[in-house]
């Protein structure tokens, strides 16, 4: 959950999204966000390795810590595997 006011973070966000198309192994992300804060974002990575090296990314490590001390009360990380995906 998002805390009141932007303090910098659509700015970071932008700039992670950024970091992350040059990462190797990045597909795409998704997100959304509701009026009162609640969203999720889904990143698209092409293995597990390539997750654990963006985790590792020293300027994603440093977004990370200002997200947990200024930008969200809670959160939850969840990795997880595609197994097909279709749509209309």
């Amino acid at each position: 959950m998002r805390t009141d006011g932007d303090k910098g973070y659509g700015a970071i966000a932008e700039r992670m999204e950024e970091l992350a198309r040059r990462q190797p192994g990045f597909i795409g992300v998704e997100s959304v966000r509701d009026a009162s804060g609640s969203g999720i974002t889904v990143s698209y990575w092409e293995s597990l390795e390539a997750i654990r090296d963006w985790k590792r990314n020293e300027e994603h490590l440093s977004a990370q810590q200002k997200g947990r001390d200024q930008w969200y009360s809670q959160y939850r990380v969840r990795i997880c595997k595609v197994e097909r995906e279709y749509g209309f």
